[in-house]
C-alpha cells in the first residue's frame, strides 16, 4: 500500500517542487556573474565579490522605486562601485566603475534580445508524462519614465525574492511575519538582527506596491485586461486594511525603537536603533504613498474608461515572428508544428494569381500546338580569359635584400633617404619593399611583437627632408632599431591598445 501511494505521489504535479526550482533559478544569474568574472577583461576582477555587488545593486535600485520613478544607471553605477572600492581598494576607480557596470549589464542581461533569462524546469501531467518547460525571468528592468522622458531601473518580484530569501510566498502574509518578527526582536533587544528584518520588511512593501502598479499600467493600456468588477476591487479593499493596519503597527515599533535609542548607553547599540528608525519611517512613507494611489485608483479607472471608449478602435499590435512564433514553435514536435507552420504562411504569403481565369484561356492553352524542346541548349561560348597581372607582391629574393638593408644596430638612426639609396642597388622593387617597411614602422605593432617574443623593432618617425628618390615623392623619416622588454611602460600602453583592438 505504501508503495502505491508513493508511486501516485511521484507521478502528481509538484507545484512546491516547481517553485523550489524557479527560486533557486532566480540565483542562477548571480551565480554565473561570479563563475565568468575572469571574462572581464584588464581588471583582475577575480578579487571582487561579484555575488555581494549584485545584491547590492539589486538593493539599490529597490530602495529608488517608488510607483512612477526608479534608479538611474548612472546612481547605481557609483553606488556598487564604491562598494567595490570598499572590497578591492587598491585598483584605480576607473576599474571599480568598470567593474560596476559590468555587473548592472550582467542583470539587466544586455546582450539577448528580450532582455530575459531562461530555465528550464520539469512538471509531470496527470497522466504520469513527464515534459520540460522553459520558465523566463529577469532581474532588473528598464522602464521608461513618462513625464520626464527617460530610462530607469526597476526590479522584479523574482529580484525581490533574491534580495530578501523568500520563495514564492504571499506578500502580506510575508509582510505581517517581518514585522512582529521585528518587534520580537526589538523587545528582546537584538538590534542587528532587527536591522536585517526591517529591511526585509521594506522590501516586502516595495514588492507590494509593485503588484499595484502593474495593475494600474494594464488599466492606462486597456480597461478590458484587468478585472474592475471583483478582482480590483477586492485587491484594493485589503491593500488599504493592509495599509491601515501596518501602520499603526509601525508607529508602535517607531516608538519602542525611539525609547531602546534614548535608553541606551552603548554608542554602538544607539547608532543601530538610530538606522531603524530610519527604515521603519521610511516603510511608513511608503505605505503613505500606497494610500495615496489606492485612493486614487477608482478615479483613474473612471477617466481611462471614459478615455478609451471614445479613442476610437485599438489597433492591433505587431507580430513578434521570432518570440511568438518562431521560438515555440522549434519547442514543438514536427507533427504538433506542421499546422501552426502552415496557417502562419498561408496567412502572411500573398496569394498567388491563377494562371488560367477563363474558359477561353483554358481551350487555347490545350489547343496549343506542343513545343519540342531541343536535347541541348547549345554550343558553350569559350570564354575570354585576360592574362594574369602582376599584382606587385614581392619575391623572397626582394624580401631578403630589403631586410639586410633594415638589418641596422639597436640604438642607430639612419633617414630613409639613406636607407633607400642602399636599396636602389638591388633593384627598383627592393626600394619599394623598403618603403613598405618604413611606412608601417612609423605606427609599429610592438603588442604583436610582443606576444611573438620578436626582442626588436623598427620605428620610424618624421623628418623634415624629403624623399630624394626618383620612384617615389613626399616626406622623409628617420629609421631606428628598438630593443623592447615586457617591462617597459611604452610597450605596456601600446599593449593595452592591441587588447582593445582585439576586444579583450
Amino acid at each position: 500500500m505504501l508503495e502505491e501511494d508513493l508511486d501516485s505521489r511521484l507521478t502528481l504535479p509538484d507545484d512546491g517542487l516547481i517553485r523550489r526550482v524557479k527560486a533557486l533559478a532566480c540565483t542562477a544569474p548571480l551565480q554565473a556573474l561570479e563563475a565568468n568574472k575572469g571574462s572581464l577583461g584588464r581588471v583582475r576582477a577575480d578579487r571582487y565579490q561579484m555575488v555581494e555587488l549584485a545584491l547590492h545593486a539589486i538593493d539599490q535600485v529597490a530602495m529608488s522605486m517608488d510607483f512612477e520613478n526608479g534608479a538611474a544607471h548612472a546612481d547605481v553605477i557609483r553606488q556598487v562601485g564604491r562598494f567595490a572600492a570598499s572590497q578591492v581598494p587598491e585598483d584605480k576607480p576607473d576599474d571599480h566603475r568598470a567593474v560596476a557596470e559590468w555587473v548592472l549589464q550582467k542583470l539587466i542581461n544586455v546582450g539577448t534580445l528580450d532582455r530575459n533569462f531562461v530555465w528550464k524546469y520539469g512538471r509531470t501531467d496527470e497522466a504520469g508524462n513527464y515534459a520540460l518547460y522553459d520558465w523566463p525571468f529577469r532581474l532588473l528592468v528598464e522602464h521608461p519614465v513618462r513625464h520626464t522622458n527617460e530610462v530607469v531601473l526597476r526590479v522584479t518580484d523574482e529580484a525581490i525574492n533574491v534580495l530578501v530569501g523568500a520563495l514564492d510566498t504571499d506578500v502580506e502574509s510575508a509582510q505581517v511575519a517581518a514585522e512582529y518578527k521585528l518587534e520580537n526582536l526589538i523587545t528582546r533587544g537584538r538590534l542587528a538582527d532587527a536591522k536585517l528584518a526591517a529591511e526585509q520588511a521594506r522590501y516586502r512593501t516595495v514588492q507590494y506596491g509593485e503588484y499595484l502598479r502593474q495593475y494600474l499600467e494594464a488599466t492606462k493600456r486597456d480597461v478590458r485586461t484587468v478585472d474592475w468588477e471583483e478582482e480590483v476591487p477586492k485587491l484594493l479593499d485589503e491593500a488599504l486594511g493592509h495599509i491601515e493596519s501596518r501602520y499603526r503597527h509601525e508607529n508602535a515599533i517607531l516608538a519602542n525603537i525611539t525609547d531602546k535609542r534614548d535608553q541606551t548607553q552603548d554608542p554602538r547599540k544607539k547608532l543601530q536603533a538610530a538606522e531603524l528608525v530610519d527604515i521603519v519611517r521610511d516603510c511608513i512613507n511608503r505605505h503613505m504613498q500606497l494610500q495615496s494611489k489606492l485612493q486614487g485608483a477608482g478615479a483613474l479607472f473612471r477617466s481611462e474608461q471614459d478615455r478609451q471608449q471614445f479613442s476610437g478602435p485599438v489597433g492591433r499590435p505587431a507580430l513578434d515572428v521570432y518570440g511568438q512564433v518562431l521560438t515555440p514553435l522549434l519547442g514543438l514536435p514536427v507533427g504538433q508544428a506542421a499546422g501552426p507552420t502552415a496557417g502562419f504562411f498561408r496567412a502572411g504569403v500573398a496569394p498567388a494569381a491563377p494562371v488560367v481565369i477563363s474558359i477561353a484561356a483554358l481551350t487555347g492553352r490545350l489547343l496549343r500546338p506542343r513545343f519540342d524542346r531541343p536535347l541541348y541548349a547549345g554550343a558553350v561560348p569559350a570564354p575570354d580569359l585576360a592574362e594574369r597581372l602582376d599584382d606587385g607582391s614581392f619575391t623572397d629574393e626582394d624580401r631578403l635584400h630589403g631586410d639586410h638593408v633594415l638589418d641596422m644596430g639597436i640604438g642607430e638612426c639612419h633617414s630613409l633617404n639613406t636607407v633607400l639609396a642602399s636599396a636602389r642597388r638591388f633593384g627598383a622593387d627592393v626600394e619599394r619593399y623598403v618603403l613598405h617597411r618604413a611606412a608601417n614602422a612609423f605606427n609599429p605593432a610592438v603588442s604583436e611583437a610582443l606576444l611573438r617574443g620578436v626582442p626588436d623593432v623598427l620605428v620610424a618617425t618624421s623628418d623634415s627632408v624629403a624623399i630624394s628618390s626618383p620612384h617615389v615623392e613626399g616626406d622623409g623619416l628617420l629609421l631606428s632599431r628598438v630593443a623592447i622588454e615586457p617591462g617597459d611602460d611604452w610597450a605596456d600602453d601600446q599593449n593595452v591598445v592591441f587588447d582593445e583592438e582585439i576586444g579583450l
